[in-house]
């Protein structure tokens, strides 16, 4: 218990064990494993895990109270980075075969120094608005305000009724927790390109809305619904970070 990493082999020059029981007595008599610790973005302080909770409780006040509403009434806005090249990772290179096939090699490869940032809005029928954060230039109180008004035209355009109910719009921040894309969106357009070269952004940006185009309703609808297990989670953790 005074050093718990130490190695099976410093235990066995250390006991004069051998391997083998020393494995057998930690694991079936100790029932004990070795794990890594849990990554998270940053340590939570009391205050920052309070707030989480509060907030978490009260959207879920809101959502209980009329789901239908929140769905029609939420837009999420969240923006991330789209490589032109960003390899597959080992497991997602993984394939069938025969014990009597070789072998296939690949050689390690990095993700490129080229990319895009994306931002995107939308709401539980689809994206509203997509903006490309032009080269050279900083996201900035300008920038999101010029945002925010082709947004609004963008929702009279293609969502009657929304803006007179009145939008709840949702940019995520670090403490109260992540944006649905965080987790359902982002991660799925991301394996989608995942492995493809694009020779500029026009064909990188073209894969991208070509995926976005080609989901149904509820494959949106589906990602505002699991926020409500995330709000859940934060409030039955006490504000901690979820499990991915």
């Amino acid at each position: 218990m005074g050093n718990r990493r130490i190695t099976l082999h410093e235990l066995e020059d250390a006991t004069g064990l051998s391997y083998g029981s020393i494995h057998s007595i930690l694991h079936d008599n100790l029932h004990m494993s070795k794990v890594c610790a849990r990554w998270v973005p940053r340590m939570l302080s009391y205050d920052m895990k309070l707030s989480r909770v509060s907030i978490s409780g009260a959207i879920l006040t809101r959502y209980h109270a009329n789901p239908e509403d929140v769905h029609f009434r939420t837009v999420t806005c969240d923006e991330t980075w789209l490589h032109h090249y960003d390899p597959e990772s080992k497991q997602e290179s993984m394939e069938w075969k025969h014990v009597t096939s070789p072998r296939t090699k690949e050689f390690k490869s990095t993700r490129s120094q080229k990319k895009v940032m994306a931002t995107i809005l939308g709401d539980s029928k689809g994206v509203i608005h997509i903006d490309y954060l032009p080269h050279g230039t900083t996201m900035n109180g300008e920038y999101y305000a010029n945002l925010l008004k082709q947004v609004r035209q963008s929702i009279k355009e293609n969502r009657r009724g929304k803006i007179r109910r009145g939008i709840i719009l949702h940019r995520p921040v670090k403490v109260p927790g992540p944006s649905p894309y965080d987790f359902h969106l982002f991660p799925r357009l991301k394996k989608h390109i995942r492995g493809q070269k694009f020779q500029d952004d026009d064909e990188l940006i073209a894969a991208v809305e070509g995926y976005l185009g080609d989901q149904d309703v509820e494959f949106f609808r589906s990602g505002i619904s699991s926020w409500q297990t995330r709000w859940e989670k934060y409030v039955k953790l006490e504000g901690d970070y979820v499990e991915e």
